[in-house]
């Protein structure tokens, strides 16, 4: 049984951001880069609820960590 697929808009649906391309770019483009050493989940700009779920996902490799991932990876650019 295959696992479900999340997208970036989805994600940004979830954390309750806007989450239009343009929107999604814009968020990326303020609060990247990243400092490497900083965990995606610790940065400032997360509510304590979307802390908690970007931590929890990765943790637990649950259904949405490929996608915080590469939000991740995004975020670092």
């Amino acid at each position: 049984m295959d696992s479900p697929t999340h997208s970036l808009p989805s994600l940004f649906k979830q954390l309750g951001l806007p989450n239009d391309p343009s929107d999604i770019e814009a968020f990326i483009s303020t609060h990247s880069p990243l400092p490497a050493q900083l965990k995606l989940a610790d940065a400032s700009f997360w509510s304590s609820a979307q802390a908690s779920f970007l931590r929890e996902e990765i943790l637990e490799d649950a259904d949405w960590a490929e996608i915080v991932d590469q939000l991740n990876v995004l975020l670092r650019g």
